[in-house]
């Protein structure tokens, strides 16, 4: 693989893999009594076998659906690593950690090696060696869903069964509990609970909050017809329903789910099914049929359409920052949410845009994090590295020997 750099040199390079403490002292380093004065003192979040730095440690999983070759991009260096060839892959989702390639019967599990720890006040940040964890049950329309301890993997059929998340960090999946019931949608950890909802013939699902057995514990008023898509965002779950989304949050213990309305009768072709966003963002983005972006802002409660040309793929770094759009000229437009105008556009990146679009099933996506934004060219066997706060500048493109028909972005 070669790596070409365009523009301004980037500011981040390869960090020195040390255990950096900075900003954790005095936060939960103290000794008990019976600890021994010769004993090492554990820095605060520290992770057996990884090493801790001061800035995000970004990788794109990159898997080729036509050869099921499998890439993992490190881009703190720019080199690639190969990781496992597995046919019959035909989607791939994350959790910030691990890489999930969906299969016909199973779902391969991939460390990536490259994750993030939120402290609330602080961040930790840390890389290890990428590594196969195993094999999930569960093929065509398995959801995977997760947080700081559980991974939930929903069955098409509602079923679901909950993993250890300290098992899958040791490389191994561990024993799944089975969760009671059925469900109209993936289960999703949240706030030390699980939030579902209810799978019931003609009626409308309805909004349920779990413990981490399955046993229900609140059932906040609230009802989603025609249940479609989620997002785990720092407002809340958010859920998305016939007449808009359904917002579910935790206040002191307590589980309300509150209504964000379209505001406007939304043909079902043209709602959102599918939300894109940066992970810790409040800002959510969804195709609006064929030529226009849904997004959402979780803190205002408020929907906006912007009109675009023809929709590939679509996200945005959040409040302040363009909703960057793939559109079918192959190239990167940018609009101002607040106002809906377009802003800026790049010249043709994509030579060959797939007429099929949204989801992860083959056609280009836009992962975004906290400075850049990630394209993948499939027919032309790269990645682009998008400054997305510089007029959607290409600062890097990666060449590979690949066709990166799936991606996400870990290390966030």
């Amino acid at each position: 693989m070669s790596v070409r750099t365009h523009g301004a040199p980037l500011a981040s390079a390869l960090l020195s893999v040390v255990l950096l403490t900075a900003g954790c002292a005095g936060r939960g380093d103290a000794k008990s009594p019976s600890d021994s004065t010769d004993s090492p003192t554990v820095p605060h979040g520290y992770v057996e076998g990884a090493a801790e730095a001061a800035e995000q440690q970004s990788r794109l999983l990159l898997g080729d659906t036509d050869s099921g070759a499998t890439r993992v991009l490190d881009l703190i260096t720019g080199k690639t690593h190969d990781a496992a060839r597995r046919a019959g892959v035909t989607g791939l989702t994350t959790d910030g950690r691990f890489g999930y390639f969906h299969g016909a019967d199973s779902t391969r599990v991939l460390d990536s090696g490259a994750w993030m720890v939120d402290h609330g006040d602080h961040v930790h940040y840390y890389r290890a060696k990428t590594r196969e964890v195993g094999e999930l049950p569960g093929g065509a329309g398995t959801s995977i869903r997760s947080d700081k301890s559980l991974t939930v993997v929903t069955a098409a059929n509602g079923k679901a069964r909950a993993y250890r998340r300290a098992e899958l960090e040791k490389g191994t999946l561990g024993t799944a509990d089975r969760l009671p019931g059925t469900y109209g949608g993936p289960v999703v950890p949240y706030a030390g609970h699980l939030v579902a909802l209810t799978r019931g013939g003609d009626a409308p699902a309805r909004a349920v909050v779990l413990d981490r057995s399955g046993k229900r514990v609140a059932a906040p008023e609230s009802t989603c017809e025609d249940p479609k898509g989620d997002a785990v965002t720092r407002r809340g779950v958010v859920l998305g329903c016939a007449d808009g989304a359904l917002l579910v949050r935790e206040d002191d213990g307590a589980f309300t789910a509150e209504k964000i309305p379209y505001g406007e009768d939304v043909p079902s072709p043209e709602r959102a099914a599918e939300f894109s966003h940066r992970p810790g963002s409040t800002t959510l983005t969804a195709r609006a049929g064929k030529d226009a972006v849904w997004v959402l802002d979780v803190t205002e409660r408020a929907w906006k359409r912007v009109a675009t040309g023809p929709v590939v793929a679509a996200n945005t770094a959040g409040e302040g920052a363009p909703l960057v759009v793939l559109e079918g000229d192959g190239a990167l437009h940018g609009y101002d949410m607040s106002t809906g105008e377009e802003t800026t556009a790049t010249e043709r990146l994509l030579k060959d845009v797939p007429h099929t679009t949204g989801g992860r099933t083959g056609a280009p996506v836009i992962e975004v994090d906290r400075s850049r934004a990630y394209l993948n060219d499939p027919e032309g066997k790269r990645v682009f590295e998008i400054d997305y706060n510089d007029d959607l500048r290409v600062a890097r493109t990666f060449d590979l020997d690949i066709r990166p028909s799936l991606m996400v972005e870990t290390g966030r």
